[in-house]
């Protein structure tokens, strides 16, 4: 039997995890003691473990399969009943959610650092979903944070690396350890939410899909999913495979970064949909011939058909969107007669809004979007919503957005990030804004001849299922039209700060909907600069990323 020990150490110094976890970069990972700092934080705050299941998994990134064996050990030593971990480490982020549900466990530890880059030099993440399969509430991830200051007692077992590339069982101390197929749970739940015949006769009827898994985790389930289930011709998902450094690509499923797929889809002989999904692919990408989505429209666009999906079919109780995301959900709500809320950024806002049935789809620009089938956006889950809209609308991507413009307008819209800069200014910039918020509502505007501002403000959200309130979410500027500035700074980096700026205009007419977005943004960009002078602040001339 394994030996339980007991191992003193110093504190260490704590990270506070984000809203995606905690996220540094692999060597900041492979220091003496600071996952298991970490790990131990996090168990010493969670009740008693006795009778209880957790689930374990990761994107397969670098680390990966060293970090697992850790907290392989760790857990056994907290008195887990079970551990379920994914065939050779692997579980996309939606397949531990499901995971959790299905099973009734605890919760579940994530190893990714999502969009991020890989490798050794690259990226690592941890992360701890609780029993309803979402992130952990800013009440636990404070908790862990406090404790990982004080931890001076590690508690682990002294015993070989288990197997994780063979399905099985194994036990350690009193814990059972499963190796799962990673694939097998999440495939039964989306047999039960899409119609697969309506899928497999589109396949089979010659239409073409160029799903670019990006060497992340998303590559098994589309694999099987997609060729292996649905009869997609052998090489429909390319970079399937998951590599510990994704094979030098940055598993950011946007036009800037998943540039093999986007030249794909501009070719005359471009296949008829393209998508990508992330590094634990949460995210997506959906593309048609020569036409780009929105993430914004996306999720716009699966509401205004859902009832055509049978896992849908009964109507949704409500929308959700994180605030910097478009407002073409919003005028699809208000057509439908159902309700839509507007949260800050990060998935586990969503969670009460969908635990209390009050919401069924949600999405964030950041190229999420997901239902109450989990507590997590689900990247896969997208790709075969759209391939169910498409088979039973009969239309094609191009022509649902286009419809969806026609009837309620089109948001042109786009996110201008500035990554890496000098803390220290980022923060002068955002406190800038902020110092002039008060003046700003009715101020007339040189840059939109006509229009004034009609709301300015630092967003603030008061959860209506448990009151909760969370402050300082992001500058937020509206116009008198309705068009829309956010600024914001971003947390999923692991160097420097980012600033996201937002920026949403609505167009009714449809002579005007072919404009190139950034051109039709100009003046709200020049508004921009004029209120946050970001280009002195950023050193920038030009964002890093424009999406």
């Amino acid at each position: 039997m394994p030996l339980l020990i007991t191992q003193a150490t110093q504190p260490y110094p704590g990270q506070r995890p984000g809203t995606s976890g905690l996220r540094k970069k692999v060597s900041v990972f492979q220091q003496p003691r600071y996952l298991d700092n970490f790990v131990q934080a996090l168990f010493d705050v969670l009740p008693d473990a006795s009778g209880q299941t957790l689930v374990v998994g990761g994107d397969g990134r670098y680390h990966n399969r060293v970090a697992i064996q850790t907290i392989l050990r760790m857990a056994a030593a907290k008195g887990y009943a079970c551990v379920l971990v994914g065939q050779g480490g692997i579980l996309s982020t939606p397949a531990v959610s499901a995971l959790i549900r299905h099973h009734g466990a605890s919760g579940g530890i994530v190893l990714s650092a999502s969009h991020n880059p890989g490798g050794p030099e690259g990226d690592f993440g941890i992360k701890y979903n609780i029993g309803n399969g979402g992130p952990a509430p800013e009440s636990v991830t404070e908790a862990i944070y406090r404790r990982s200051l004080e931890v001076n007692t590690l508690h682990s077992l002294d015993s070989p690396d288990l197997p994780l590339d063979t399905l099985g069982r194994h036990t350690l101390h009193h814990t059972e350890v499963e190796v799962i197929d990673p694939v097998a749970n999440y495939a039964e739940l989306m047999r039960g939410l899409f119609d697969f015949d309506a899928i497999r006769a589109l396949f089979a009827s010659g239409f073409r899909l160029r799903y670019d898994a990006m060497n992340a985790v998303g590559g098994p389930y589309a694999k099987a999913l997609l060729e292996g289930e649905l009869g997609a011709p052998a090489g429909t998902v390319v970079n399937a495979v998951p590599l510990e450094d994704f094979g030098g690509l940055h598993p950011d499923p946007n036009p800037v970064n998943a540039t093999d797929l986007v030249e794909h889809m501009a070719r005359p002989d471009a296949p008829d949909m393209g998508a990508a999904s992330d590094g634990d692919a949460d995210r997506n990408m959906i593309l048609g011939r020569h036409f780009a989505v929105s993430p914004s429209d996306s999720l716009a666009v699966l509401a205004a058909h859902a009832t055509r999906v049978p896992g849908y079919a009964r109507g949704l109780q409500g929308v959700a969107r994180s605030m910097p995301t478009s407002t073409a959900v919003d005028r699809v709500a208000r057509r439908l007669g159902i309700p839509c809320f507007e949260t800050p950024t990060g998935w586990k806002f969503f969670g009460n809004l969908l635990d209390a049935g009050r919401a069924t789809l949600c999405g964030e620009e950041s190229y999420g979007t997901g239902s109450d089938h989990v507590r997590e956006k689900d990247g896969v889950w997208a790709v075969l919503f759209w391939l169910n809209l498409i088979a039973a609308t009969g239309q094609s991507v191009p022509e649902l957005v286009q419809a969806l413009w026609r009837t309620d307008g089109r948001c042109f819209y786009s996110r201008h990030d500035y990554e890496g800069i000098a803390s220290e200014r980022a923060e002068a910039l955002m406190q800038g804004l902020r110092e002039q918020l008060p003046s700003l509502p009715g101020r007339a505007l040189t840059e939109l001849p006509g229009q004034t501002i009609a709301l300015a403000d630092d967003f603030a959200y008061t959860d209506p299922v448990d009151g909760s309130v969370s402050q300082r979410q992001g500058v937020r500027i509206v116009l008198s039209d309705g068009s829309r500035l956010v600024f914001r700074l971003s947390g999923t980096g692991t160097e420097g700060a980012t600033l996201r700026l937002y920026l949403e205009r609505h167009e009714a007419d449809p002579a005007r909907h072919g404009l190139d977005a950034q051109l039709a943004l100009a003046p709200l960009i020049a508004l921009a600069e004029t209120l946050a002078r970001v280009r002195h602040f950023t050193g920038m001339e030009q964002p890093s990323v424009t999406t």
